[in-house]
């Protein structure tokens, strides 16, 4: 096939894929096209987790309606527990280049020499606004106002109510509701649901952006679906009276009050007739924990997508997500993009979008971007190799970690413990180890693995980090209390 003939069939292949979706791509592209963004992640919500993905019992039609008109990353994947997913999605590294090995025993700091994408964002114009869960860092010094964004408001640790982990002492009780948590740089006490507080507050603050013509980066990071199983009566009733335990539904409820709120998101930014600026995008940090419970006294398994395993798991379960993007009239609606991405790509993707500039001197970045793929291009997305492992070794037990819960993705193929081998293309529920028919495919993974495993080891910088004698956040609280009280805080009303 001569040059000419190439390029005239990835033209009409461009222009036929931008045809049937109804997408409208600027004539010079996405990159510096600026667009608001608000990323909406979930936590411990796995691909089961949505009645679009499958689930016959929780009910999620406004995500459904957002699935339908998305682009669908089909094969994205994140880190099997929630600050690592975090840290690789903030700085464009795998998460143990970046100190996180872990979810506490302060191995949750991301380390202080990242330059994160908030921070690019912010240097490009953007208004940057968190609203949930950080899991990064409790100390200042670490915090999100002092990484990227310039509204914050956060529960502490990993989740509301981790008092001997860090969060604030009174959300030990009454966990999920009325909840203190810290307001840029004061402590207050908020009213209500916690996923309504952040999704509120949200809203609230990006109207402000909309109104003040800002070009705005809104982070709503849920601390929901993740234990405790808490959810406002109204929404566990309907699972209780179908004769689901009490943990079933609690999960379930939270999942549907997500639901709600999302549904209040996008109703809201269409009466704003801000759609057509805002790239929305809906995901989850890991996958879905409490995969069992019992339903009128008999154990049941909960719908996991088929998937094999779930949060902290070197499985499919533990890391592939749902990952839809929505930009009105702009990317492609219901198209399936089935190339593997995973949460090292948002940075320089978001860069790219932005138009930012990066310094000189910055965290090598391993993610790509994906908007040549948001392009529906015609183009031949090159393999890869992910690399996932668990964590959670115990304090000084580096090398003996090395291959438990460890796993190396490819787009056809799933390596597991450095002996599973799994043909994820035609098996994704990873029924059937063929590594002993395979072993010329084992050998392709396991170099690159050790290579991977031992260029990490050096920027492990948390390992011997000594336990803090008190939480950064119960100092912060206490001295607020004594000093001046704890105010009551409420989102501006939309």
């Amino acid at each position: 096939m001569n040059m000419i003939l190439k390029i005239n069939i990835t033209l009409i292949l461009a222009l036929f894929f931008t045809h049937i979706s109804g997408a409208q791509i600027p004539s010079k592209g996405l990159k510096n096209s600026r667009p608001n963004i608000i990323f909406v992640m979930t936590d411990d919500q796995g691909m089961g987790d949505l009645s679009c993905m499958g689930n016959q019992v929780v009910k999620t039609p406004n995500i459904d309606a957002f699935y339908e008109k998305s682009t669908r990353f089909t094969e994205y994947h994140v880190s099997p527990t929630c600050a690592p997913t975090r840290a690789a999605l903030m700085s464009g590294v795998h998460e143990f280049r970046v100190g996180v090995t872990h979810t506490v025993l302060e191995r949750e700091r991301m380390a202080l020499d990242v330059y994160t994408f908030p921070e690019a964002l912010q240097s490009s114009g953007y208004q940057t606004g968190l609203f949930g869960k950080w899991h990064l860092g409790d100390g200042d010094e670490y915090l999100p106002q002092n990484r990227g964004f310039n509204e914050v408001l956060m529960h502490g640790a990993g989740g509301i109510g981790q008092v001997g982990l860090g969060d604030f002492p009174p959300n030990r009780e009454n966990v999920y509701f009325d909840n203190v948590l810290l307001h840029n740089q004061t402590i207050v006490q908020t009213k209500g649901f916690c996923t309504d507080v952040f999704f509120d507050a949200a809203l609230a603050w990006t109207k402000k952006q909309i109104d003040a013509n800002k070009t705005y980066f809104t982070y709503i990071t849920l601390n929901a679906p993740h234990a405790p199983l808490v959810a406002p009566e109204a929404y566990k009733k309907r699972f209780l009276e179908l004769g689901y335990d009490e943990g079933t539904a609690g999960r379930y409820g939270m999942i549907e009050n997500i639901d709600d709120n999302f549904g209040v998101l996008m109703q809201k930014l269409k009466e704003w007739n801000a759609l057509e600026n805002t790239l929305v995008i809906f995901t989850t940090d890991n996958g879905a924990t409490h995969l069992g419970g019992t339903l009128n006294g008999k154990r049941v398994k909960h719908f996991n997508a088929n998937l094999k395993g779930g949060k902290n798991s070197p499985y499919e379960g533990g890391n592939h997500v749902p990952f839809f993007w929505y930009w009105k009239g702009v990317l492609g609606e219901g198209i399936d993009r089935n190339e593997l991405t995973a949460q090292v790509d948002v940075y320089k993707t978001f860069v790219e979008l932005a138009g930012a500039k990066l310094p000189e001197k910055t965290q090598y970045l391993e993610g790509v971007s994906l908007v040549p793929l948001l392009e529906n291009e015609a183009i031949v997305w090159e393999d890869r190799l992910f690399f996932t492992h668990c964590g959670r070794w115990a304090s000084g037990m580096v090398n003996e970690a090395k291959y438990h819960k460890m796993a190396v993705r490819s787009q056809q193929w799933r390596f597991v413990n450095n002996i599973e081998l799994y043909d994820v293309a035609s098996d994704p529920g990873e029924t059937k180890d063929i590594a002993a028919e395979y072993p010329e495919v084992v050998s392709k993974f396991k170099k690159p693995y050790t290579d991977w495993w031992n260029n990490s080891i050096p920027f492990m910088v948390n390992e011997n980090r000594k336990k803090v004698k008190k939480q950064p956040l119960h100092i912060r609280y206490e001295k607020q209390l004594s000093e001046q009280g704890i105010p009551f805080w409420n989102p501006k009303n939309i």
